[in-house]
């Protein structure tokens, strides 16, 4: 499948996100090697290090080495619990360079933009920045403001973003990580603000998916909060054995 664009858009789900790069790995072992990146949140950060050249596992493991207190530093709660300003800083570490001109692949970021109140999908200038500004949820993690205008999670408006793919892939690929499950209480600030954002993101209309030519839903991913790394490696596994069970051979073929 070499000579045919891929593209794939990857979901939103926080830690879920380790489950995208157990798809990818089987993906990957079958053939099927995306050459077009799309992704909100976790997807976006995903993204951004397959579209750097990297593989399904080698992006794994520089995650698997990150927990999201390396990531994320409590601050004085203005606009946000937290800030993302570390996740930047070690991303960019991780990026062969500071732009999208950089990466080996064409990557689209889906943010939020608070003023006008849509969805972007950006793929020029600091991948860094634009990485942290689809995965800023409101009010647990501050805004980000990219040249004057202000973001949040993509997640808001589109979490499976298709969009950018249309019109420059032969085929496309959707993943989602973000079942919504019920929950018996909710505690803290933080645990109210992740459960609204939640629920907002599974409101939103799934017609689009049904363009694509590859649906993948993972499931099995209820009771994985979002916001904890610790079982990285379950919820890897879990993407990895789901996508072990799709047939693959329609996709293929089209």
């Amino acid at each position: 499948m070499s000579d045919k664009k891929i593209g794939i858009a990857l979901g939103g789900g926080g830690t879920r996100g380790f489950a995208h790069l157990g798809v990818l790995k089987f993906l990957e072992e079958e053939g099927i090697v995306p050459n077009i990146f799309a992704g909100t949140s976790a997807g976006a950060i995903v993204g951004a290090l397959l579209a750097s050249g990297k593989s399904a596992v080698e992006v794994f493991d520089i995650m698997k080495k990150n927990k999201l207190t390396d990531f994320a530093k409590i601050k004085l709660p203005i606009n946000g619990f937290m800030s993302l300003d570390s996740m930047g800083k070690k991303l960019q570490e991780m990026l062969p360079g500071e732009n999208f001109s950089d990466l080996k692949y064409p990557f689209y970021a889906a943010a939020t933009n608070i003023y006008t109140g849509k969805i972007e999908y950006i793929s020029e200038g600091n991948v860094a920045e634009a990485v942290k500004a689809s995965s800023s949820i409101p009010i647990i993690f501050s805004p980000v403001q990219i040249n004057g205008q202000l973001y949040v999670d993509g997640g808001l408006i589109d979490n499976v973003p298709i969009e950018p793919l249309e019109d420059k892939c032969d085929k496309i690929i959707a993943v989602e990580i973000m079942p919504l499950e019920e929950v018996t209480e909710v505690n803290k600030m933080t645990d109210i603000a992740e459960r609204i954002f939640h629920i907002s993101v599974k409101s939103l209309n799934e017609e689009k998916l049904k363009k694509c030519d590859l649906c993948i839903k993972v499931g099995g991913l209820e009771g994985y909060n979002i916001l904890d790394s610790s079982h990285a490696d379950e919820v890897y596994e879990i993407g990895y054995e789901y996508a072990k069970k799709l047939d693959l051979e329609q996709f293929k073929n089209i």
